[in-house]
């Protein structure tokens, strides 16, 4: 298994023969910037290279009409005075003798990657197309758009493979109208859009862009509209993010990847950084067994949009996600838009009902109860563009550590059942070093315990060194305790700035743990939430997998993206109760905001059953299905409530409404 990369370089051959401001844009050099940049960083290499091959019209049938097909093949033989004319027939499009050619590559390159990810050939991978396709509709060109390369995507996905559940995620800058037109009544394909739309006064100026348009017919709640009404021109940090997650239960996850909400381009002037695809490449990668399927779409400044993808294309190979930087605070526009979401898509998700958070759950009308979630905040990490090429030249991708995953347990490596790349560690810190650090808490470690430890400190010194970028470590049920309270004072003494514990089970908080900011404590145990401080703090973990996702996007995740730690530490102690899949699921979501960094510690009883979960996860592999989808309980949304409406003021992440006026 692995990441395809689909791409023709005939897909260059059309370009713009007139003045036109608004199309020059969109240019051949959108592609060949792409494909250097991969090339440049090792990526093409890494990637199963597929050469494009062109739709066949009966392909093309499946979203567009017989007489528009026939009108776009008619562009080969016109002249340059004809191209124009038809061109001005429709919205910011042009045409050119190839184009009809190139068109029938672009969809051609989704199809096939469509096939190549549910035949099993390879894992996921990206369409590197123009022109691009999410505006253009059954019978129309629209917005630099000929074909409608996702939605027919979409169609040959449930022709060929008979897919019932698809979920297309379009974060182009733009709303995709044209995929929102084609599947408006549709409840086998959930499109979720955020976009820039200033209220209507962004193109493309349509009031079906807004959150209230939810589809219609049965496709009432399978769409989903975010639309983001401030631009972001401005230099104050504030990273662009949403995390989703989804028991809509996706067989196949389609991306409409336009980067034209990226740092320095000139139509959407958000200025997201490029590691920010990155982040959210990584949130959609546990959805669908990881069967993502992404085709380019906009992206108009070459050097942002060549970090971008690659930014992207290193995610869908596993690699763990560069940390987000700057502030993480929502601002107000976004938490009005996704309440304004949230009220719009309430009829028609139950969970929403709930009132936990803007989390898309089991539509009423769905008999499978199958849900979509979603967190959001702020749109943007704004920077001068006099500094984009500085902070452009600071996101090169690094270099992969000498090992990605190590474990370190006392269970032969054989029968963890591993899987292939993870080392099994036998180095160890000095005898001296671990006794030293033992004698702090001699009272909680038996000498049997003494050559593990050194084991788990060896670990964490290769992780804080960049020789390892994760690892997993056993310990008796007894002194895993111990091991968490000596590893958060290692990363202190190692001039860690902030470190995020996650502990869960009986794993009391270390007495002497101070509360300046460094150590954010959180344990999952017990049956009542608890607050000690703004950084120590505990919750009951949920029973229900309604709960649990409540538990991880509502609580974890904002709280790991706001506190931005340099390492996490997972703990799994005694009586944690974390099924394989949970594990997993966890683990695979806490990589993204430190970067892999993570260090999990697993009491020995439990470790055989969850050590190849957790590798797996820890080593960039969809994490398994959690299973059937169940409702929180009243208690567990209750528990939730208490901690975020007392951690907010402080975490502004776990803010997901607007404040009452």
């Amino acid at each position: 298994m692995g990441t395809a990369l689909v791409y023709h370089e005939d897909m260059t051959a059309t370009r713009l023969l007139w003045d036109d401001p608004e199309c020059e844009i969109e240019c051949p050099e959108r592609l060949t910037a792409a494909l250097d940049g991969l090339r440049q960083r090792g990526l093409e290499e890494r990637c199963l290279c597929l050469s494009a091959c062109e739709a066949s019209e009966e392909e093309l049938g499946l979203v567009h009409s017989p007489e528009y097909i026939a009108l776009v093949q008619k562009t080969q033989t016109l002249d340059k005075e004809e191209l124009h004319a038809l061109s001005k027939q429709y919205n910011a499009v042009y045409f050119h003798p190839d184009t009809f050619h190139c068109a029938r590559l672009a969809a051609g390159a989704a199809l096939q990657l469509v096939d190549a990810v549910l035949t099993g050939a390879v894992h996921n991978g990206l369409a590197l197309v123009r022109p691009p396709g999410h505006h253009s509709q059954r019978a129309a060109a629209n917005g630099f758009c000929v074909f409608n390369n996702v939605a027919l995507a979409a169609k040959h996905a449930k022709q060929k493979y008979g897919l019932q559940r698809i979920l297309i995620v379009d974060w182009d800058v733009h709303h995709g109208q044209g995929i929102q037109y084609i599947f408006n009544d549709d409840p086998s394909v959930l499109y979720f859009s955020w976009h820039r739309y200033e209220h209507g006064s962004f193109w493309p100026f349509l009031p079906e862009s807004d959150a209230d348009a939810v589809g219609q017919g049965q496709g009432q709640g399978f769409t989903v509209n975010l639309p983001w009404n401030q631009a972001y021109p401005e230099s104050h940090c504030e990273d662009w993010r949403v995390e989703s997650h989804s028991s809509f239960d996706p067989e196949l996850v389609l991306v409409s990847a336009g980067f034209d909400s990226a740092i320095g381009d000139p139509e959407g002037q958000m200025q997201a950084t490029p590691e920010c695809f990155a982040h959210l490449t990584q949130l959609l990668q546990v959805l669908a067994g990881g069967r993502i399927c992404a085709v380019l779409e906009g992206g108009y400044h070459l050097e942002s949009l060549a970090q971008s993808v690659c930014m992207m294309v290193q995610t869908l190979l596993g690699d763990p996600t560069p940390p987000l930087l700057g502030l993480m605070v929502p601002c107000q526009s976004a938490l009005e838009s996704i309440q304004s979401v949230q009220t719009a898509q309430t009829p028609y998700w139950t969970s929403l009902q709930q009132n936990v958070a803007p989390v898309l759950s089991s539509s009423t009308h769905s008999p499978e109860e199958r849900s979509l979630r979603l967190l959001g905040e702020s749109p943007t990490c704004a920077v001068a563009e006099d500094s984009l090429s500085p902070l452009l030249d600071q996101l090169c991708l690094r270099p992969a550590p000498p090992i990605c995953t190590a474990v370190a347990s006392t269970v032969p490596g054989a029968a963890l059942c591993l899987p292939p790349g993870v080392l099994h560690q036998e180095g160890s810190v000095l005898r001296e070093e671990t006794e030293a650090w033992a004698r702090l808490h001699k009272s909680r470690f038996q000498d049997e315990d003494l050559a593990t430890l050194g084991k788990i400190l060896c670990l964490l010194d290769g992780i804080m060194d960049g020789q390892i970028r994760n690892a997993i470590a056993t310990t008796t049920a007894l002194a895993t305790a111990a091991t968490l309270d000596v590893l958060i004072q290692r990363c202190l003494a190692r001039r860690a700035q902030r470190v995020l514990c996650v502990a869960l089970g009986q794993l009391d908080r270390p007495l002497d743990l101070a509360d300046d900011g460094r150590i954010l404590w959180l344990n999952i145990r017990g049956k009542d939430a608890a607050i000690q401080s703004m950084f120590h703090f505990s919750t009951p973990l949920p029973q229900t997998t309604g709960g649990f996702l409540s538990l991880i996007l509502g609580l974890v995740l904002p709280l790991a993206y706001g506190f931005q730690p340099d390492m996490v530490l997972m703990a799994l102690g005694p009586a944690h109760g974390l099924q394989n899949a949970q594990a997993a699921l966890l683990a695979a979501m806490l990589r993204s905001p430190v970067g892999g960094r993570i260090l999990a510690v697993v009491e020995e009883e439990s470790i055989r059953l969850l050590a190849r979960s957790l590798a797996q996860a820890l080593h960039g592999e969809t994490p398994p299905s959690l299973g059937p989808f169940s409702k929180a309980t009243p208690e567990e949304i209750q528990a939730l409530m208490f901690l975020k409406a007392r951690l907010e003021a402080r975490w502004k992440l776990l803010q997901v409404a607007a404040p009452p006026p």
